[in-house]
């Protein structure tokens, strides 16, 4: 392999690092600024998911961001290159039955993980076990220790406020439950992190020993961790900046829908609560209008009715609506990570093909194997990065297509419901009102 800039480096425009450096003099070989990978005889290089790199400039942040469409043109143009049908996947997890264990030393919640397969990594077709959800956090370290070119994607926080939430609450425990799942479901269909030994464990062990991991796979990692030790990234490439610039965007508008919905909640609360107070007094009026007795358990009736939308309406963004918007701020930060590992491992091999450099042009020294082996690892992130980021595109598409249209829905029916129930007391109001006019007649 010959030793140049990475891809990600040569398709954003950028000179090749040595040349950067020193030119060569004519009569010294010239580091060569391509990299040319055999693969199944003499197709081109591509990524992983099969697409080929880029050469084009990337587009712009803003671009990137109106990416976010919810038309079905765009979702059946744009597929998610590793989407398979029922009929190919070979790997279908499920958390469910969560169940409240009390010792002397703790309280805690279990889930049953359910597990189908017909891989051959799996002695059995089907498993079940329990977890908690320390459990579900000692797996996603291991595949972000094990697997530190991917997207691993976030669990729900752990630590919640006591006094503000009780998270021994059903509700409470069935958003983390649903949460967990989708984390689950987001491993088991990934190309690469479903195939991690660690995950086999997750899923299989009867008693996960999380103290021995395995140490093989974790050392993978190591050197992630500890890269870039004095060196500065020259410039990051134009299409990955693009990437970290819609992340801070999208993070800022996530925000902000965040904080409006929060304001809505404790506003209909409020509104709820005095909506109760006003429908009991149509109640209490009854007794002292007999009258009137219809019309007043008409209006009262109505209220409760809209006392029982309003709280579904409620319910639904507390429970479905707000925990996707926390899920995508937490993919914002993994993702985030990710970027920040491949600078590290770019700023890593930046320095060590400098040093090389110096030492060729001292004394004519070949070029040492660990410059190839750091620019591998750079091609490595930004194939692996650029296939996630397709991935986590077209799921996030999906994710809020599904979110918006069950919050249209949501919304649709709570009107429907108050709209029919006032016109039903206009229909008992206009009986009562002919009944009367009969009456006066006779």
């Amino acid at each position: 392999m010959s030793v140049g800039a990475p891809r990600g480096l040569a398709s954003s425009g950028q000179k090749p690092i040595a040349e950067i450096l020193h030119p060569l003099s004519a009569a010294e070989e010239p580091l060569s600024v391509s990299v040319t990978v055999n693969v199944e005889g003499d197709k081109e290089a591509g990524l992983t998911n099969g697409t080929p790199v880029e050469t084009s400039s990337p587009a712009s942040t803003s671009s990137l961001f109106n990416r976010l469409q919810l038309d079905d043109d765009l979702e059946a143009d744009v597929r998610d290159p590793y989407t398979e049908s029922t009929e190919t996947r070979d790997l279908f997890v499920t958390v469910d039955d969560p169940k409240k264990h009390v010792s002397t030393m703790e309280t805690y919640i279990t889930y049953r993980v359910s597990t189908k397969t017909t891989r051959v990594e799996f002695d059995l077709p089907e498993y079940c076990v329990r977890r908690r959800y320390q459990d579900f956090d000692w797996l996603r370290i291991k595949l972000e220790d094990s697997q530190p070119t991917h997207l691993i994607p976030p669990l729900p926080e752990k630590f919640v406020m006591k006094g503000v939430v009780d998270r021994f609450s059903e509700e409470f425990v069935e958003t983390r439950m649903k949460a967990l799942d989708k984390f689950l479901k987001r491993v088991a269909d990934h190309p690469v992190l479903s195939f991690n030994p660690h995950l086999n464990a997750f899923l299989t062990a009867k008693d996960l020993n999380k103290r021995q991991g395995l140490a093989l796979l974790t050392k993978v990692g190591e050197s992630v961790k500890h890269v870039a030790g004095g060196y500065k990234l020259r410039a990051r490439p134009a299409e990955f900046c693009a990437m970290g610039e819609y992340l801070d965007t999208f993070n800022q508008k996530l925000g902000t829908i965040d904080r409006i919905a929060q304001r809505i909640l404790k506003e209909q609360s409020e509104y709820l609560t005095e909506l109760r107070e006003y429908g009991t007094v149509y109640s209490s009026w009854v007794g002292s209008e007999e009258e009137l007795r219809r019309p007043l358990e008409g209006v009262a009736g109505c209220v409760t009715t809209c006392c029982g939308a309003l709280e579904d309406l409620g319910e639904n963004m507390s429970q479905d609506f707000l925990p996707v918007l926390r899920e995508y701020v937490l993919y914002i930060e993994s993702m985030k990570n990710v970027l920040r590992k491949r600078d590290q491992s770019q700023a890593e091999y930046e320095g060590r093909l400098e040093a090389a450099i110096l030492r060729k042009q001292e004394d004519r020294t070949p070029m040492p194997l660990e410059v190839e082996k750091c620019q591998d690892k750079v091609e490595c992130f930004n194939a692996d990065l650029k296939a996630d980021w397709e991935r986590w595109q077209s799921n996030k598409r999906q994710d809020f297509k599904q979110l918006l249209t069950g919050m249209a829905d949501k919304n649709i029916n709570n009107y429907e419901k108050c709209q029919a129930s006032w016109e039903s007391l206009i229909t008992l109001l206009q009986d009562k009102q002919t009944e009367d006019k009969m009456s006066e007649t006779n």
